[in-house]
């Protein structure tokens, strides 16, 4: 028996209907590679992207206000001498700052890690200006009470190579672009890193976990959020690792 233009014609339409569900099965759609607006509050990086997993953070890692261990003739340079954190003698250590490549790659939907990770010496987060965050220790579970004293007026240094980082609160950002209740940055882990207030009030540090940090809402994430918050008792940013897992970053 002959089949009819309209039966072929519908048996035609039926298998390309298979045959573009089984396409979409097999490539979904790809995740949005816009970069959300929180991340765009990092002012001192070079570029800013996202492949739908990751957002990617390229700086020079120099700061853009004053500082001690800027060359005297760099316009950035600015004398120092008095007190630091801590209310220690400033004593200047012979480094001086220089600018570098970094790019750091987090996670763009951070998670709690079922297995939480150290944080090692060098860089573990980046700032809002593009400095990089290091964790309370000088040297291999060498705390920080000497080296403390180096920290300049905005309470950063420059370590042998000239790489400049904060392990405390940076108070440039808290005292003079924005607050003390404000978003500071991000750690490796893609979890944010907050002032040492909450909607000015200051931090309790009972009220912090292991990691240094909580989860409540904040003006960024109305919604909560887990995030990381410094204080100006040791650990300072984080505590005993991670929060989440760390993506990466090079210099």
């Amino acid at each position: 028996m002959r089949k009819s233009k309209t039966s072929i014609l519908s048996y035609s339409f039926l298998l390309l209907l298979l045959v573009a569900c089984k396409s979409n099965e097999e490539a979904p759609t790809p995740a949005s590679t816009d970069v959300p607006d929180v991340y765009k509050k990092i002012y001192g990086a070079s570029s800013i992207t996202s492949d739908g997993t990751y957002i990617t953070i390229k700086t020079t890692g120099a700061p853009d206000h004053k500082s001690v261990y800027y060359a005297s003739t760099s316009s950035l340079y600015e004398n120092f001498s008095g007190t630091t954190f801590g209310g220690n003698t400033f004593k200047k250590n012979p480094n001086s700052i220089s600018a570098f490549n970094y790019t750091f790659k987090i996670p763009l939907n951070p998670k709690s890690a079922a297995t939480k990770t150290a944080t090692p010496l060098g860089a573990i987060g980046v700032s809002l200006n593009g400095v990089p965050f290091y964790n309370q220790y000088a040297g291999p579970s060498q705390p920080l009470t000497n080296e403390v004293t180096s920290f300049d007026q905005y309470y950063g240094h420059p370590q042998q190579t000239g790489a400049y980082h904060y392990h405390v609160e940076p108070l440039y950002l808290t005292q003079v672009k924005a607050s003390k209740s404000a978003l500071l940055g991000f750690l490796l882990d893609g979890f944010p890193v907050y002032g040492p207030q909450e909607n000015g009030v200051d931090i309790a540090e009972s009220s912090l976990d292991a990691y240094h940090g909580h989860t409540s809402a904040t003006a960024d994430y109305p919604d909560g959020v887990y995030h990381y918050h410094v204080t100006n008792k040791d650990p300072y940013i984080n505590g005993s690792g991670y929060y989440g897992t760390p993506g990466t970053v090079s210099q």
